[in-house]
């Protein structure tokens, strides 16, 4: 299977998941991408058959709208699905949060035709990538990229972007460009496979080293009317689009350093070497023996720390809420969800 396999290619049968069934989904593909995450990491091995796994899992579903058949899960449901899938591996995890970025964009600018499209693509467990940022420009906010008109409801998309999370392993490719010479900025969802697109594995970042968040040239690509949406009005009032992306990258953090710690635990509890004057008498094979070495000791004090930051993500779904221009149901801590949350399969 090479890095540009996309999910039309594979057998699959993709569920739609509950709360309860999302996060214990999380966990047991987290289990499976913790297999060999070191090593991939270290050699750059893409992970091909790690994301064919997550596609095939419902999990790139979950924020569907309910009226397109989607469960609609709540951002702390969403935020606990990548703590999980970064304590497995982190690279895995950073891949699909454009994806899930840009499900929201559409959420909020697509037209129904589009919504209906896209989120069905969603369902089938097809990926999103990202092509947004632009290297070589005055600021992270000036863009070159354009959609030129090309005939009634044509439009041609040329420009050059980098740090493209997501788009090797991507079926569609969301293209932040302006619409028109300098005109307003537009999201072009481009298809991977389109002629004229061209994603280059060039990046060499000194961590998550197989996100392969490297460049995508685009030379007079076909884009029709019906595969671009606004993305001008985002940031006109008040929103929760910049937050709900950060509190992803919140998520992958705490994961990150909850799977740190207890691999030290895991480390300093079972191949510790001692000095006879550190005053332990029993191997640490055999169960802890008391006192501690100080190192052991640090360790397993250590976890009130992740356990913040794990905890805050609740705290800062509330804050979302609240602050939300729009109604929303009520936001709870995702651990209530899973316990009272029962039923299986689309919960709407």
């Amino acid at each position: 299977m090479s890095a540009a396999t996309t999910f039309d290619e594979l057998d699959h049968a993709v569920p739609v998941l509950d709360a309860a069934s999302a996060v214990s989904a999380a966990a047991a593909v987290s289990a499976e991408l913790a297999v060999g995450a070191a090593e991939r990491d270290a050699l750059r091995i893409l992970p091909v058959e790690q994301l064919a796994v997550l596609s095939a899992s419902g999990l790139l579903g979950i924020t569907v709208p309910c009226e397109y058949g989607g469960a609609d899960l709540p951002a702390g449901a969403v935020a606990e699905v990548f703590r999980l899938l970064a304590i497995g591996d982190p690279n895995v995890a950073q891949i699909p949060h454009s994806h899930f970025v840009y499900v929201n964009a559409m959420r909020h600018r697509g037209t129904r035709s589009q919504q209906a499209f896209f989120f069905g693509e969603a369902l089938e467990g097809r990926r999103f990538g990202n092509a947004q940022s632009e290297v070589g420009t005055k600021h992270v906010r000036d863009y070159r990229t354009t959609l030129r008109p090309a005939g009634e409801d044509l439009w041609r998309l040329d420009g050059d972007k980098g740090y493209s999370t997501g788009a090797l392993f991507a079926d569609w490719i969301p293209v932040l460009a302006h619409l028109g010479e300098d005109g307003p900025m537009h999201v072009a969802w481009v298809d991977r496979r389109a002629d004229g697109v061209t994603v280059v594995d060039d990046w060499d970042g000194m961590g998550q080293r197989t996100t392969a968040s490297g460049s995508v040239q685009l030379r007079n690509v076909a884009v029709h009317t019906s595969r671009i949406t606004p993305y001008h009005h985002t940031f006109e009032g008040p929103q929760t689009y910049g937050a709900f992306a950060q509190l992803l990258h919140a998520a992958i953090d705490a994961g990150i350093a909850r799977a740190a710690l207890d691999e030290a635990a895991a480390f300093v509890t079972t191949k510790s070497r001692r000095y006879p004057d550190a005053g332990v008498r029993h191997s640490l094979r055999a169960g802890l023996a008391e006192p501690r070495p100080p190192l052991a000791q640090r360790t397993h004090a250590h976890p009130a720390r992740p356990r913040v930051v794990e905890g805050s993500a609740p705290r800062a779904v509330r804050r979302r809420r609240d602050a939300a221009p729009q109604p929303r149901p009520a936001v709870i801590p995702v651990i209530e969800l899973v316990e009272t949350r029962k039923t299986k399969g689309n919960p709407c």
